[in-house]
């Protein structure tokens, strides 16, 4: 006898078998039974949800003969009928699949299209069939737009794609879409449970819900992956062996690593990484089944109440509740976007395991204050609480009792006692992080703490109290940036002033252009007498005879007509280094505004800011 694959052997025949389905089944039921049908449908959805066999189902639906010969229209196709057997066999002739993975061309379409002109042979509609139609060429859907909006009423166009972001708007408005969703693991547990019981494959739970994991949402690679685990297995689905044909993580492990977690046990997180290592198993998986298993504790901490998922039998139930109930919930929180980050990094690090313990170290460098911490630090207080210093006319009672605690205090008879201390009394409240100057006394006087029941003073005479200098470190972009108020380049004349002032003037009336322009602001005007002017410039390229004509000409309108000379040298005073100048020093202006600020003193020095050299710009 021939054997089928689980896939195809439950690969459903009509309506009432789809899994998962429901909002596509019930709206294509109701539109077959209302006789409302549409010329062309689109079924969308990643692999194995369905959408071949959805079509199937319905071309069926649209040519059933009925089991006597004499059936319509339906949404309960026979499946005994000849048009239902050949369909399912693949030899229906008005039913056409084309695969347009392989046959994407403009050619391969019109040759299908050409068979819309001829009216179905055996059935009652002709149904065309195109799977993963997002692979066709641009030229291969503008051929199929006319007769995709307007089809003979024999003709039904079906699409599949697992990509609806690659089809054309334009064939989408022109098609009634179907989105097939994911399965829920949920959903694919319920289903092999029902096969595995037709075939009469011994199985336990845990390694179906491995399996209903795996699969991710698909049927097909879960009816797979069961034929693939009852080979493995020898015939028997275990949990040990699916678990070892998938890779996946022992819950075990999972388990430990969450309590040491819970628990800030570092040294158990190396150790079961290392085991982890030693196996072989995933660091992804490992992160996943994490993920899995937090997100249902965080269901039990958020809702104690709605239990009904972790209870159904899921032998790793209970060690959920525990962990629910051992780990608080902002840091389960926590964990699970930290796991959810962490396998996407895992791919950037040299060492998987390596990178899979700093993500778990991740929690513990984050996490929260718990309550046996706080309960250290109480402690802690009450101990120094124990030992504190009881000032009294001048001397100072040590408490040797014992049983003092926070409880034995009573602060605001303390806050009274320094209230009392009068005006020459200096009182310096201690812990309030208060600077004494360096040499100054500071006498502690009439601070009185009531004693412990029971509790023994012994007097200890203590003079006065000398402080202790504090010195701060200073932050070097802070204290050491002096900003400059030397100007290097520039000496100011007197030529200088007149000179500057009119070339300005010329500037601003547009009478200079191009290389006159130049000449006017790199020159310095060394002497000038009613005939003739001394200009000094850098540049040997400015001191050409046209450029100095043309600023001569410049000059005469502005009422200076005279001969310019020209000579070659050093310049420290021209109009542009006149400008450079202004401008550096409303830039040093600027700095020491932002340096002084109290604000960015505070930031720099308390919390190491930096100023961005070059960013401080003059407004």
């Amino acid at each position: 006898m021939k054997s089928l694959v689980l896939a195809l052997k439950y690969r459903p025949n009509d309506f009432t078998e789809m899994v998962g389905q429901n909002h596509v089944v019930q709206a294509l039921t109701n539109a077959l039974t209302t006789k409302r049908l549409h010329h062309a449908y689109l079924f969308t959805g990643t692999r194995g949800v369905g959408k071949t066999t959805v079509s199937r189902i319905l071309a069926k639906s649209l040519n059933c003969q009925g089991s006597d010969g004499h059936g319509g229209i339906t949404c309960n196709p026979c499946g005994v009928c000849q048009s239902c057997v050949d369909i399912d066999g693949g030899r229906f002739i008005d039913y056409t699949e084309l695969d347009a993975a392989s046959n994407r061309g403009v050619e391969d379409i019109q040759s299908l299209l050409q068979q819309a002109v001829y009216k179905p042979v055996q059935g009652r509609f002709k149904v065309f069939m195109i799977d993963e139609v997002h692979m066709l060429t641009t030229t291969a859907f503008n051929s199929m737009l006319n007769i995709l909006e307007e089809p003979p009423e024999y003709l039904k166009f079906i699409l599949a794609t697992t990509d609806p972001q690659k089809v054309p708007v334009t064939v989408l408005s022109r098609c009634l879409q179907f989105n097939l969703r994911p399965m829920a693991p949920e959903t694919i547990f319920e289903h092999l449970t029902k096969v595995l019981d037709i075939e009469g494959i011994k199985t336990d739970i845990a390694s179906l819900h491995l399996i209903a994991r795996g699969a991710k949402g698909s049927m097909r690679d879960a009816l797979s992956l069961t034929d693939q685990a009852i080979a493995f297995g020898g015939g028997q689905l275990e949990e040990q062996t699916v678990r070892q044909m998938l890779g996946s993580v022992d819950t075990s492990y999972v388990f430990e690593l969450i309590e040491a977690l819970a628990h800030g046990d570092g040294k158990s997180i190396v150790t079961t990484s290392a085991t982890l290592r030693l196996h072989g198993v995933s660091a992804t998986s490992t992160l996943e089944e994490m993920s899995s298993i937090l997100q249902r504790m965080a269901v039990f901490q958020a809702v104690p109440e709605y239990d009904s998922e972790l209870d159904d039998g899921n032998p790793n139930s209970a060690d959920i509740l525990r962990l629910a109930v051992l780990m608080p919930p902002d840091e389960t929180q926590l964990l699970y976007s930290i796991c959810l980050n962490g396998i996407s990094e895992l791919s950037l690090a040299p060492d998987e395991y390596a990178a899979l313990t700093m993500v778990l170290f991740r929690l513990l460098a984050f996490k929260p204050t718990s309550s046996d911490l706080y309960i250290e630090k109480k402690s802690l207080l009450e101990a120094r609480i124990k030992d504190i210093v009881v000032p009294k006319d001048d001397k100072l009672f040590v408490s040797t009792s014992s049983s003092i605690s926070t409880k034995d205090i009573d602060f605001r008879s303390v806050k009274s006692s320094f209230e009392n201390t009068g005006p020459k009394s200096e009182v310096v409240p201690l812990g309030q992080g208060m600077l004494i100057p360096s040499g100054q006394k500071v006498p502690i006087r009439h601070m009185e703490l009531p004693a412990a029941s029971g509790g023994n003073q012994v007097p200890y005479v203590v003079e006065d109290i000398q402080p202790i200098s504090v010195r701060v470190q200073k932050n070097s972009d802070l204290d050491n940036h002096i900003p400059s108020t030397e100007l290097p380049g520039f000496i100011p004349t007197s030529e200088g002033d007149f000179w500057f002032e009119l070339v300005e003037s010329l500037l601003n009336k547009e009478v200079v252009t191009a290389l006159a322009r130049e000449l006017a602001l790199q020159s310095q005007l060394i002497a000038r007498d009613n005939e003739r002017w001394l200009l000094k410039v850098e540049r040997e390229s400015l001191s050409q005879s046209g450029v100095s004509e043309r600023l001569e000409a410049a000059l005469a309108l502005a009422g200076h007509v005279i001969k310019l000379s020209m000579e070659i040298g050093r310049v420290t005073d021209s109009p542009s280094r006149r400008i450079s100048a202004a401008l550096a020093e409303k830039q040093l202006v600027a700095e020491k505004i932002i340096y002084n600020d109290p604000y960015v003193e505070i930031l720099m020095r308390d919390f190491g800011a930096k100023i961005v050299p070059n960013s401080i710009k003059s407004i």
